[in-house]
């Protein structure tokens, strides 16, 4: 089961502000430690929103907006892919996820499963690869 952990944005990382060195250092070891345990699949931070865009669509097509964007819905700052054998197993790495503000600090992260594919229902319209038959 993957699990995507995500790390909102703060006022400091929107402005482009770099993490403390020893949050960064914190951040640096737990990964480690994921990576070491097989259960690192990707992690990263990301720019501000002013370096990104949106795309919208509506019935008149599709339009570019340019960032930054406001806060008034939660923007991502960056964020963990795990590889965990179950719900349980995530939700211990991710108590052990370091405070991304810094100890003492509010803040919060969430943690959403991810789909698997095979637990989709194809669509109508496309068959699935099946795997070669190499008994007959």
């Amino acid at each position: 089961m993957r699990f995507l952990i995500i790390v909102y944005a703060t006022t400091e990382s929107e402005a482009g502000a770099l993490p403390a060195a020893s949050l960064s250092a914190r951040m640096a070891g737990y990964h480690e430690e994921l990576a070491r345990a097989g259960a690192l699949l990707d992690a990263s931070g990301l720019a501000p929103t002013s370096a990104g865009w949106r795309i919208r669509y509506d019935d008149a097509g599709r339009s570019v907006i340019p960032g930054p964007f406001s806060a008034d819905g939660r923007l991502v700052a960056g964020y963990t892919l795990i590889q965990a054998r179950s719900r349980e197993e995530a939700l211990e790495w991710t108590r052990r996820f370091p405070n991304p503000r810094g100890e003492g600090r509010a803040a919060e992260i969430e943690v959403r499963p991810l789909y698997d594919i095979d637990g989709l229902p194809p669509p109508d319209a496309v068959e699935r690869p099946r795997a070669p038959d190499v008994d007959g």
